[in-house]
């Protein structure tokens, strides 16, 4: 009996489908095969991209299996219109982990295939379509031959002039190259374009000697050299205390293995001066991926990455996908990081993905943190991963000392008391930098009427629209609506309409009057917009020159600021009260990361804490103690009343276009299937804590268990039941396992 092709096709169904080979094919459809590097062999369709006929649609699918027995009468069955690709896309394993990552999930099938792939071949583009032409530079050519001034010519020429195998078009874009620099490079002739059949051989993968490393850091990578298997490692290391150099040494040994490095980071804005300080140390290839990359950078990248060409690959969440032909390491920076779980659709976390991926492929998987994960901490403590700690400084630098500022009564200018002041000012005297955190983007959290109370709020969520004045209009953050600022209230008509609280922007203009003679930096989302905007102000900042950064968390992740002492942290009360268990460790984890960006080198940092509850548990065993007290107490609470990491969670969300609908649909499922599953504590449904969101009503529905297979079994009943259920089509909904947050 001829075999049929079951294929992953992106669609809501939570189903595959079945298609006879095509008409004219001459593929065999035996049955596949492993080799040696994971691939499947080319005698079967499975991997491989299929063009298919779904309704009145032509669809691009990815053949998952190769069966003889069907549920369809095959006089219904249709067949695949064409083969995209004659080699299977995607190695075996990760076929595998994006199989495992729907099932545990709850995700469609087809949807989390595609969703592995780039976007250029999710639409069909061949991968012959990307040419590898490549820019070098001439032989003899050298940077002195440009002016001083000439930084795009000179910049441009040094990315180019960092990849002696050569750098595409695209990748030197991505690396922030300059088109027009590019042609007059080419046309002094101090570089040439041609193709590159393959990535030449290094003599060496090392551009710069490593660093010694201290007996701490030096235990972690041994380790790693002993034991080049899977093996999960949580480097604590707090900052300043050198995980990259472990980070760059253990790469070494990959490279030097003829392996490749996955390197995962939170932020696009981390991107660039990761990759920077990786170019530095590494004469290989590397690569970038992350969503600000156009889909032919992406393309390109992800294929030099699975065809062996980039040694190194640094990107943000989607990057976990990747394949790589000789996979040796991945590591995850910043392994805390909320932003390593994706928070629509296909709602995986790349972070716990990494570790299934990396044991599929056995290889060791680092999850490197200053502030690690409860989840992370409590896997250490089951002898799950091995605990690495690092806590000495870089250069014997001295950790900052902690003061809690009581604000109680205390006279504010927009949110910054007297004492601190003197002190900004004190440290400003002496010539270094001062860093002041508030986590508000805009001028102010709201506009109010103080005549009737009235506040701006959002026509199409429950929440206050944000006050922003450069440029000026009112936004809301949560939906992105925007509106002009209206000159009266527009309830009573009077003209007392001021602005609450403040943001980054009137932090920003108010230390600016404080401190006329002293940049004032601001560092958030707005402020960066634009590209090359944040290396802008980086440049201004490691001038060295005194100057006040103000920011949101974008300052806490990552960024090096060797000329900061002071640390202001003006609303450290922010999370004391949140509703969501995991709140008293999001803010632990901020306040300790923001902290680490004083007192490094030779300078011995402080950091102040404004704070209406100088006496909170939290901070006061922050202050004293640090993160490793405060994550062992939490842990132990969180043992006590039966919360992640100890008791599994899942949380299923819904959303209709009338209030009270989602709610419905989800007590009726509750109604429905809590019955025949015992064990599992149901909470719920009740509405989002914000329950209208961008013109939508929201509701959620909370299960936990003690046991994962449980949990699973009863998710799977769930989306089951929830695709029969009459109410359907008229609600939105979604599983999410190992949420975030509760929001």
């Amino acid at each position: 009996m001829n075999k049929l092709l079951r294929v992953a096709i992106p669609s809501p169904l939570r189903r595959l489908f079945d298609y006879l080979p095509p008409c004219d094919s001459e593929t065999s459809t035996e049955s596949a095969t492993l080799d040696s590097s994971h691939a499947y062999s080319t005698n079967s369709g499975i991997g491989r991209r299929v063009k298919v006929p779904f309704g009145r649609r032509e669809l691009i699918g990815v053949v998952l299996d190769e069966v003889t027995e069907t549920d369809v009468p095959r006089n219904k069955l249709k067949p695949i219109n064409e083969f995209i690709d004659e080699e299977p896309l995607l190695p075996s394993y990760m076929l595998e982990l994006v199989l495992w990552a729907a099932d545990y999930y709850q995700h469609p099938v087809g949807d989390a295939v595609l969703h592995a792939l780039p976007a250029l071949l999710r639409k069909g583009s061949s991968t012959d379509s990307v040419h590898h032409y490549v820019w070098q530079v001439t032989p003899h050519a050298n940077i002195e031959q440009l002016a001083k001034n000439a930084s795009k010519l000179r910049n441009s020429f040094q990315i180019i002039a960092d990849h002696p195998a050569g750098i595409s078009r695209e990748a030197f874009r991505a690396e922030g190259g300059d088109s027009q620099a590019l042609k007059a490079l080419f046309n002094k002739g101090l570089i040439r374009e041609q193709l590159q059949e393959s990535t030449p051989p290094v003599s060496t993968p090392l551009k710069e000697a490593p660093l010694t490393l201290n007996p701490e850091q030096a235990l972690v990578v041994k380790h790693l050299q002993n034991a080049p298997h899977f093996s999960p490692i949580l480097l604590d290391g707090i900052t300043g205390s050198g995980k990259t150099e472990v980070y760059l040494q253990a790469i070494t040994n990959v490279l030097n293995a003829g392996q490749q490095a996955l390197v995962l980071v939170p932020e696009i804005g981390l991107t660039p001066q990761t990759v920077q300080r990786f170019k530095q140390r590494f004469n290989v290839p590397i690569r970038i991926l992350h969503s600000n990359l156009t889909d032919k950078q992406r393309l390109e990248a992800w294929l030099d990455a699975r065809d062996g060409r980039a040694k190194i690959i640094i990107g943000t969440r989607s990057a976990i996908f990747t394949p790589l032909q000789n996979p040796g390491i991945i590591i995850i920076d910043e392994e805390h990081d909320g932003s390593f779980k994706q928070q629509e659709g296909f709602r995986y976390s790349a972070r716990d993905l990494s570790v299934v991926r990396a044991h599929a492929e056995n290889i060791p998987v680092i999850l490197g943190s200053a502030t690690p994960s409860l989840e992370t901490l409590h896997n250490c403590q089951s002898g799950r991963y091995r605990h690495f700690t690092l806590r000495q400084r870089a250069g014997n630098a001295k950790a900052p000392e902690f003061k809690l500022l009581d604000i109680r009564g205390a006279r504010l200018h927009n949110g910054l008391s007297d004492v601190l002041i003197e002190h900004i000012k004190a440290h400003i005297e002496q010539g270094t930098q001062v860093l002041v955190f508030i986590n508000r983007r805009g001028f102010a959290p709201s506009l109010s009427c103080h005549d009737c109370g009235w506040i701006a709020e959002c026509r199409r969520c429950d929440a206050r629209m944000t006050l922003h004045y450069n440029p000026a209009h009112l936004h809301c953050h949560h939906c992105d609506s925007q509106r002009p600022i209206p000159a009266r209230c527009d309830q009573c008509g009077s003209d007392a309409i001021k602005p609450q609280g403040a943001g980054t922007e009137r932090t920003e203009q108010t230390l600016q009057s404080l401190f006329p003679n002293t940049s004032v930096l601001r560092i958030d989302r707005d402020s960066t917009s634009r590209k090359g905007s944040l290396d802008k102000l980086m440049e201004q900042v490691h001038s060295g020159e005194p100057c006040i950064l103000v920011g949101t968390q974008m300052l806490a992740k990552g960024h090096h600021f060797p000329r900061v002492t002071l640390v202001a942290i003006l609303d450290a009360d922010g999370g004391l009260f949140s509703t969501d268990f995991r709140g008293m460790e999001r803010t632990a984890q901020l306040i300790t990361q923001v902290a680490g960006r004083a007192g490094r080198a030779d300078h011995p940092g402080t950091v102040f804490l404004q704070t209406l509850h100088a006496d909170h548990p939290l901070l006061t065993n922050l202050a004293l103690a640090g993160y490793e007290a405060f994550a062992a107490a939490e842990l132990t609470l969180r043992k006590q009343y039966q919360l992640a990491p100890f008791r599994f969670i899942a949380i299923v969300r819904a959303e209709s276009q009338k209030p009270g609908t989602a709610e419905s649909f989800l007590q009726s499922l509750r109604e429905a299937i809590a019955p025949s599953f015992g064990g599992i504590d149901w909470q719920g449904p009740f509405p989002s804590p914000m329950e209208k969101k961008a013109g939508v009503f929201r509701s959620q529905l909370l299960l936990s268990c003690p046991s994962r297979i449980h949990l699973q079994n009863c998710l799977s009943h769930l989306c089951l039941v929830s695709d029969e259920h009459p109410s359907h089509s008229k609600v939105r909904w979604s599983v999410d396992v190992d949420p975030y947050d509760l929001y």
